[in-house]
This record gives C-alpha cells, structure tokens and sequence, in this order.
C-alpha cells in the first residue's frame, strides 16, 4: 500500500491551501482515511478523519470550521482542504489509512502512512 501525499507549500497567514493523498494498493473505499501533522521535536497530531464512504468526518477542534476532509472513492483519493490558514498550522501533514471503517484519531489504527507534505504558513 502506498499513501503519496502532495499539494503542500509556503503560503500567507489567512490564506487556503488544498492537500491530496492518493492511494495505491490495497481497497481504498474499505478504509476510513486521516490526516496528521508533525512538527520537529513534537508528537504528530490528529487532524481529521473520514469515514470510508465520506458519509461522516471528524475533526480536530484545532481545526474545526477552518479545515475540510473529504474523498473521492473513485479516484483513491483524499484531500485536506484548509482555509484561514494560521503560523500555528506550519508542520508536515501525513495522510494515514485505517483498517476501520469510521473515522478515527487513534494513531495506532492506521498502519499505512505517507512521507507527508510540508505546509508552511508565513504571518
């Protein structure tokens, strides 16, 4: 199973920036799907989470009303829309699969991850 992440650049305090995560190997619509975010010398930290039919999400209250989870089935594919974008968002996002069916911020139920994309967010 791979998990490729893409989509993450330097960007100005207050603006948007759409990530995706493709995958390949493995039955994509089986998993629900999460983004994490890492800084250097912190834990990684749950952002959202998607079930695997999309029909429910769950969001970190960090990110809550700013940052959108969906998926599109068909195309493998998750993405990780952020809006409002603040400094404090400035880490490497990691897209993550779960064996589960319901979205989920556990970091032990997902055993596939990608090498992440690094959004960087200037004030």
């Amino acid at each position: 199973v791979q998990l490729v992440e893409s989509g993450g650049r330097l960007v100005q305090a207050g603006g948007s920036l759409r990530l995706y995560c493709v995958v390949s190997g493995g039955t994509f619509s089986e998993w629900a799907m999460g983004w994490f975010r890492q800084v250097p010398g912190q834990e990684q930290e749950f952002v959202a989470s998607i079930s695997r039919n999309g029909g429910d999400t769950f969001v970190a209250d960090s990110v809550l009303g700013r940052f959108t989870i969906s998926r599109d089935n068909a195309k493998n594919t998750v993405y990780l829309q952020m809006s409002t974008l603040k400094p404090e968002d400035t880490a490497r996002y990691y897209c993550a699969a779960s064996w589960f069916g319901n979205p989920t911020s556990r970091l032990r139920e997902y055993p596939y991850w990608g090498q992440g994309t690094q959004v960087t967010v200037s004030s």
